[in-house]
């Protein structure tokens, strides 16, 4: 087709495109006996003058540049044999080919129909209409959450008219997170994005996508989520390097370390000391990834099992770490009476003590009366005894 100069004029329902050259008007229009403007017979008006195309060669391809130049959506069928109705006049153009990305019909490839086709070959389409974007929601009133969690979104597609495909988007990335498909009469789609990760956290948004059409619907609103990935903390103690691993001095300072990554504004770290007679807790903000607890002066009711927990509040939710590892810290000098963990130790010696000199007792009873015969027992045996010797006498 020769190369020409086109000037694009949207006018309501139909398009003019004008041949700067020779200054040949071409319209685009559908005609439809039951006025839905965007399903009918293609008509192209030239030479001052409305004419149809023949269906010959006519493709989906051919019809969804019509439906993009009067802003009628996506092309979802062509139809042949008149099917729209007959129209008096010039059949116009035959064997159209259109790569599907032209802004209108007059600037596909075409022959001069030249009296080939005859009405009876008109061809039409179909168009979905220009389709209404639809609306995401959340079922959770959250908008933050842990690694591993699912969250579930809903989306609305107010299109009914056909079976279509609904698919989940995150901003910056090209492929759908979810696609769900919808019936006939479906319109509101739940999409489950399950086992989060710190990489799915951003702006979500969802669009449709009619079955068997290549065309997308326009993007929903957008929700933003963030994914916290809360680590068990990790705690550690520092004392006098004179005593051992686990023990510090009696009336001396230590100091027990929590530290964990990635931190979120707001953090706290909790210290719990865990003792035979309750548990005292400490907090502390989390303004770095660690944070220290000191003690000044050691004393007995410094000893016990130290765990340390991460704790934020974020997008309206409380996220809690596991504990860390127990920690045990005794008191060097220290009432051994008064000593949680030394207790703790010799409640257990006794116990185990206690539960063997109780099994060797009866094990020794036991053994004693296996060996020792009863009052019956002799008295049995003497007189059978008695019996067998007057038996031999006889």
């Amino acid at each position: 087709m020769e190369n020409r100069l086109l000037i694009v004029t949207l006018l309501g329902c139909s398009v003019t495109v004008l041949d700067v050259h020779g200054f040949d008007e071409v319209r685009v229009r559908l005609g439809n006996a039951d006025g839905f403007r965007c399903s009918g017979r293609v008509e192209v008006y030239q030479g001052h003058q409305w004419g149809t195309v023949c269906s010959r060669e006519w493709d989906l391809r051919n019809a969804a540049v019509v439906c993009r130049e009067l802003n009628c959506g996506f092309a979802f069928a062509t139809r042949g044999g008149a099917h729209y109705g007959r129209l008096s006049g010039e059949v116009w153009w035959r064997n159209v080919r259109c790569s599907g990305d032209e802004l209108t019909l007059d600037l596909c490839e075409r022959s001069l129909n030249d009296g080939v086709c005859s009405h009876n070959e008109d061809a039409g389409v179909e168009c979905t209409g220009k389709l209404p974007a639809p609306t995401l929601t959340m079922q959770s009133p959250f908008s933050a959450y842990s690694a591993r969690e699912a969250v579930l979104f809903t989306c609305t597609a107010p299109y009914w008219h056909h079976p279509i495909e609904v698919h989940l988007y995150k901003s910056g990335v090209d492929t759908p997170l979810v696609t769900q498909r919808a019936d006939l009469r479906q319109t509101r789609v739940e999409l489950t994005l399950s086992d989060l990760e710190t990489s799915h956290q951003g702006s979500y948004s969802c669009l449709y996508r009619i079955q068997g059409n290549p065309g997308n619907s326009p993007s929903s609103n957008t929700i933003n989520i963030t994914v916290l990935e809360i680590h068990t903390p990790q705690i550690w103690y520092n004392a006098s390097p004179s005593v051992r691993p686990g023990w510090v001095n009696r009336g001396q300072s230590f100091n027990v370390t929590c530290s964990t990554q990635p931190q979120y504004p707001g953090g706290s770290f909790q210290l719990r000391l865990i003792r035979p007679n309750g548990t005292v807790r400490h907090s502390l903000p989390a303004l770095a990834p660690f944070v220290t607890f000191s003690f000044s002066n050691a004393q007995a009711s410094n000893e016990g099992y130290y765990c340390c927990l991460y704790k934020v509040q974020f997008g309206g939710r409380t996220f809690v770490s596991r504990e860390s590892q127990p920690l045990a810290i005794n008191v060097r000098g220290a009432d051994p009476i008064l000593s949680p963990v030394v207790i703790s130790l010799l409640v257990s010696g006794l116990t185990f003590i206690m539960a063997m000199c109780a099994i060797l007792i009866v094990a020794k009873v036991y053994c004693k009366r296996a060996r020792k015969p009863t009052e019956l027992e002799r008295e049995s045996r003497t007189c059978v005894d008695n019996t067998y010797i007057a038996l031999t006498i006889k």
